[in-house]
């Protein structure tokens, strides 16, 4: 295990020219479909003549590629890079039934393999970190290396009234863009789909899976992140058999919109192990 605590004082753009910017680069989306459960694939194509990683964002409950887009940009400059909307996420489809981890685990393999990506990084973010070490441990050739951003669910805290008291606190540090992106996602995905994926969330033993992933994994957090603790991630870091942390100052929950550049630095140096 190999101990860090990097820290990369880089400004973000959270001005309205700057976000403007950011969202006009272009995104193409792709629908993907794996028996009855439908993905969008929102990809944006590395440099023409690189031949460097293959990054795979997956998001967290109630949420979309949209939080993503800061940090897919800054990476698609390396390397192709696939943010993944998942079922009952987004704007696709709701299932019919609970997905568990491992389901959704399952459908990002599936997605990849339909998208012709055979090796890559895999970046998951509060929920999608347990999506992202589920897919390392049942497909370890898939997977080169995992970056769990805001890990959940802290084992201090494993009730939904102290995970939302954490959300709300959170809510109140984050940027004007990162809320808005949150509730309207939120809204999308709709209460009755976030409801019944929930328990899902509560009930995974990240600690326990994590300790199977053998790949290079770091964990990061924003130091002012009042979900993923700062103990809390040290320890996910100590489990992992070749784990390393990463704190980015100043910067709550949402750690790879408010701090793109910083994350992205951390994911890159990482590749590199």
């Amino acid at each position: 295990m190999t101990a860090a605590s990097d820290k990369i004082d880089e400004a973000e753009p959270e001005s309205v020219g700057g976000v403007l910017s950011w969202m006009r680069q272009p995104l193409t989306p792709r629908i993907v479909t794996t028996g009855s459960l439908t993905s969008h694939v929102h990809f944006l194509a590395g440099p023409a003549d690189a031949s460097g990683p293959v990054f795979v964002l997956l998001h967290g409950i109630g949420m979309s590629h949209r939080y993503f887009r800061r940090l897919q940009i800054l990476l698609a400059q390396h390397g192709d890079t696939y943010s993944i909307d998942l079922p009952g996420f987004g704007a696709t489809p709701r299932p019919d039934r609970q997905l568990s981890v491992p389901d959704y685990a399952a459908i990002v393999a599936a997605t990849l393999k339909k998208m012709g990506a055979t090796r890559v990084v895999v970046i998951g973010h509060s929920m999608g970190t347990q999506f992202a070490t589920e897919l390392a441990v049942q497909h370890p050739d898939l997977v080169s290396h995992a970056a769990l951003l805001g890990p959940v669910v802290d084992s201090a805290r494993r009730t939904i009234r102290q995970q939302s008291m954490a959300l709300g606190l959170d809510s109140l540090m984050e940027s004007p863009m990162g809320n808005a992106i949150v509730v309207t996602d939120y809204a999308r995905s709709g209460l009755r789909w976030y409801l019944t994926e929930l328990p899902v969330m509560m009930s995974y033993d990240l600690e326990v899976r994590l300790g199977a992933v053998t790949q290079p994994v770091l964990v990061i957090r924003g130091s002012r992140d009042p979900v993923a603790s700062r103990p809390w991630c040290h320890k996910l870091a100590d489990t992992a058999p070749n784990g390393r942390f990463l704190e980015i100052p100043g910067k709550p929950h949402i750690v790879q919109h408010g701090a793109a550049t910083r994350t992205a630095a951390g994911i890159l140096a990482l590749t590199r192990t």
